[in-house]
């Protein structure tokens, strides 16, 4: 319980602040992280040498993935334990606080859906984060290879796609790379470096610092900074219809003035086409009905203003309830280059990768 003389942020950061002091005090001891609830997560604190040994030392042969912050490894510990490390880069802009923010929420969330926090480790100016290791990595890695993606039928691309989580989590950075696949090919969301736990009254904020991927941000965070649990609900809009057609929203499409899929999408359902832009690799395994449906709750995600968007538990009733009668979706965002404020132009003739860079600190207007 929190003194009265001081704020509830003030008591949150004493706590934060707390937290990491001690793995850094008592480096060989499990740390208790105190949550909302007075609910408590022991997080394991690893050796820096055990980790870099079964990491061979962070050998680039081991690296699995790379991010904004960091890269990731997979590791073997002498038990046999294969283990991912996130290794925190030491010239990111994200430092101690984006860390802390991620050791706390790991510490809290625990669902079959996000990925399994084994423990941490910090070491001067080394931090490193502990997970389960995922042998299917990346959604991305399957749904985008040619010889791999035949592996997700609409069976298992439904399930990943229905994955839902219990908690209300703004993650700001959910894309197909985020998503990854543990053995089964089941989805776990990871890196939640930036997501935030929505407590009772905050559902949304801003900040002058926007991270995240051109593509999967909404529109009123790319611009105004403005995030709130609808920023997640496009961009799993964007994921829906990547999953759906096997393309990444990047993509450019000349047959379509729009350029990239959401326009491409929006365009061929318009005109009761929208079948031509499913996957040609699912085959005949999937009903047209129910595709369809799900193409439509993509374009119901992608709204350009966040009211006209459903809440995530109204996407999972959509998802999962076929008898219910479905919203006509207006036109999506970013259709045409004036949603970017001339900022960011999306036309056939520049190069449409824009979406995929990876934005780690932008002053919003």
């Amino acid at each position: 319980m929190r003194r009265g003389d001081v704020s509830k942020k003030e008591c949150a950061d004493c706590v934060g602040n707390a937290s990491i002091q001690i793995t850094q005090l008592c480096p060989m001891t499990k740390v208790s992280f105190l949550c909302k609830g007075r609910q408590k997560t022991d997080i394991p604190v690893f050796d820096f040498g055990t980790v870099a040994a079964a990491t061979s030392n962070f050998s680039s042969a081991n690296e699995v993935g790379r991010g904004g912050f960091g890269s990731v490894y997979k590791g073997v510990m002498n038990d046999g334990t294969e283990i991912a490390v996130k290794r925190l880069s030491k010239y990111s802009g994200q430092g101690n606080e984006e860390f802390k923010n991620e050791v706390r929420l790991i510490a809290k969330l625990q669902h079959r859906n996000l990925v399994k926090i084994l423990g941490c480790c910090i070491r001067e100016d080394e931090k490193l984060l502990i997970y389960e290791y995922l042998p299917n990595k990346s959604l991305d890695s399957l749904l985008y290879d040619e010889t791999k993606r035949s592996l997700l039928d609409w069976g298992k691309r439904y399930e990943i796609a229905y994955g839902d989580s219990i908690l209300r989590i703004i993650h700001r950075d959910l894309k197909v790379s985020t998503v990854l696949l543990d053995v089964a090919l089941n989805p776990k969301i990871s890196d939640f470096g930036l997501a935030r736990i929505c407590g009772g009254d905050q559902i949304e904020g801003k900040t002058k610092r926007v991270i995240g991927t051109y593509g999967y941000m909404a529109p009123e965070y790319a611009m105004q900074g403005q995030f709130s649990i609808k920023s997640d609900v496009y961009s799993y809009g964007v994921l829906l219809l990547e999953i759906i057609t096997g393309q990444r929203n990047s993509g450019c499409y000349h047959m379509n003035p729009f350029c990239y899929l959401i326009g491409h999408v929006w365009e061929l359902w318009k005109g009761g086409k929208c079948m031509d832009i499913v996957d040609k690799s699912i085959g005949n395994t999937y009903s047209e009905e129910i595709v369809s449906r799900c193409i439509q709750i993509g374009l119901l995600c992608v709204q350009r203003y966040a009211s006209d968007r459903p809440t995530m538990s109204t996407v999972v009733f959509m998802l999962g309830n076929a008898d219910v009668v479905l919203p006509f979706p207006k036109q999506p965002a970013f259709i045409d280059e004036s949603d970017y404020n001339g900022n960011i132009q999306s036309t056939c003739n520049q190069t449409c990768s824009v979406n995929r860079v990876t934005i780690t600190a932008v002053e919003a207007r």
